[in-house]
């Protein structure tokens, strides 16, 4: 899936699509005989929704096997940075210049543990995978 299909797949997600478009299949295809070889990786082309009291609703991260991370929320607009896979069990991407470095605590078809290394600070943050349909609550006024 490359970052325009998971773009468009968020907005989707969120009802915001367009209501006169047909339905279509998604096809992968191989380019000159690459073989995609993270197909058994769980956290990839997958979109994670944070959980937990501090999150911002629908905050979401969808690691794409490209290396492109999209980063929204409801009430944010979307953000794509670069991320890679360190090693089994850390992660890092880019955010506005900084290098976020993230060890994964826990990985499975059906949750994301991360624990966040933030300067001194260490964060945890859990995620689920999105269930569709979902619409995004208004923002309080």
């Amino acid at each position: 899936m490359d970052t325009k299909a998971a773009i468009i797949a968020l907005l989707t997600v969120w009802g915001v699509g367009a209501a006169g478009c047909l339905p279509t299949m998604a096809e992968d295809t191989a380019i000159d005989g690459d073989v995609d070889t993270d197909s058994d990786n769980p956290l990839l082309n997958k979109v994670w929704v944070q959980q937990g009291e501090t999150a911002s609703p629908g905050a979401a991260q969808i690691f794409l096997a490209d290396g492109t991370l999209v980063t929204d929320s409801c009430w944010e607009t979307y953000r794509l940075s670069k991320w890679q896979q360190v090693s089994d069990t850390a992660i890092s991407w880019d955010e506005d210049g900084m290098t976020i470095n993230a060890d994964i605590v826990s990985l499975s078809p059906s949750e994301l543990v991360l624990e966040l290394h933030l300067g001194n600070d260490t964060v945890e943050q859990r995620f689920v995978p999105a269930e569709a349909p979902y619409v995004c609550p208004d923002i309080p006024k």
